[in-house]
């Protein structure tokens, strides 16, 4: 169970807990389909693209592949499963296109902005999030949302990624609170979930992914939850 009475600052991740990851980069897809003349499926193109994306995302987390690797990688995977002939230029054009318009997308989660409202009037709210720097800030911005947040701290600023304490520590040393009085809430268990708690902060586990259960923390299936448990 949670401490609610304890919480003074909440700590969010962005991508898949508020910022709807899937439905933005699949917009972001279309308009690159568009633009670039593909004539292959684009909803079979994001079949083969979301797991190979989420294995390389886990590989970049853990600091196996770059940044630049996991851009390309992505891609050059996904055209090879689906047996679609490909250029490096192909994969450059593709790659920077998604990276200059993903951020322009703004689909979030249900409820979203009126469970950060109601949050923002109780507690002092934080992003947390292991994605790169100039894209994080813009879709804050864009999505309207950016406003909700004392400070957004990225993996790319501190040189370190979640779940590793020191973004953790860094982000409450930032906010000038001790872990006690924190709430961590993302989609992750291993980078959101098992990293906060291991530094003694509470935890919600936004279960976006349909993941099988745990026991490790509360879970919640929307975030209009948040509003009847902070």
């Amino acid at each position: 169970m949670i401490n609610s009475h304890k919480v003074q600052h909440v700590f969010f991740d962005l991508d898949h807990t508020l910022w709807d990851f899937e439905k933005n980069s699949g917009a972001t897809f279309k308009s690159i389909f568009k633009e670039l003349n593909f004539e292959f499926s684009l909803e079979v193109f994001l079949d083969f693209y979301n797991p190979i994306n989420h294995y390389y995302w886990k590989q970049y987390r853990e600091n196996m592949i770059s940044e630049v690797e996991l851009r390309y990688l992505r891609l050059e995977k996904t055209f090879e499963a689906m047996k679609v002939p490909f250029t490096p230029s192909l994969l450059e054009r593709v790659a920077e296109l998604y990276i200059q318009q993903l951020s322009t997308h703004t689909e979030l989660f249900e409820d979203t902005i009126s469970v950060l409202e109601y949050l923002s009037s109780k507690y002092t709210l934080h992003i947390i999030t292991n994605g790169f720097e100039h894209v994080q800030q813009r879709k804050l911005e864009n999505s309207g949302i950016a406003r909700f947040f004392k400070t957004v701290l990225t993996a790319e600023k501190i040189g370190v990624k979640k779940p590793h304490p020191t973004i953790f520590l860094s982000a409450m040393k930032t906010a000038e609170v001790l872990p006690e009085h924190t709430m961590m809430i993302g989609d992750s268990l291993e980078a959101d979930i098992q990293g906060a708690l291991k530094l003694g902060m509470q935890a919600i586990h936004f279960n976006s992914h349909k993941e099988a259960y745990h026991e490790e923390c509360l879970i919640i299936d929307q975030l209009s939850d948040l509003t009847n448990l902070l």
